[in-house]
């Protein structure tokens, strides 16, 4: 990638994250839009984790990582420390793969 497309992508970048604090009062939304807004943001979150989790390349995942994940979540759910779940998520899915879970 040249230094002129690099460029390019920053600063649309910038604009683009710039352009909400900007236009936050000359923009109007209803109570309903901003319901929808925030809905269709926490389905495109669990969409990404979906995809991320169930999926590598082309094809299924494999079952150790979709545990690892669940493991986390039951964690996350539980309240733990982010540390907590990210190593109970890491370890599930490793140990999981050590014994032949693929």
């Amino acid at each position: 990638m040249n230094l002129t497309a690099i460029l390019v992508l920053a600063a649309g970048t910038y604009a683009f994250r710039v352009a909400g604090p900007l236009l936050r009062d000359r923009l109007r939304l209803s109570d309903r839009v901003r319901d929808l807004m925030s809905t269709a943001a926490t389905v495109m979150l669990f969409a990404l984790v979906a995809t991320s989790t169930l999926t590598k390349g082309q094809g299924f995942a494999g079952f150790a990582l979709p545990a690892g994940v669940l493991v986390g979540a039951v964690a996350a759910w539980r309240r733990a420390p982010f540390v907590v779940v990210v190593v109970l998520a890491a370890a599930t899915t490793a140990l999981l793969r050590l014994a032949g879970v693929d």
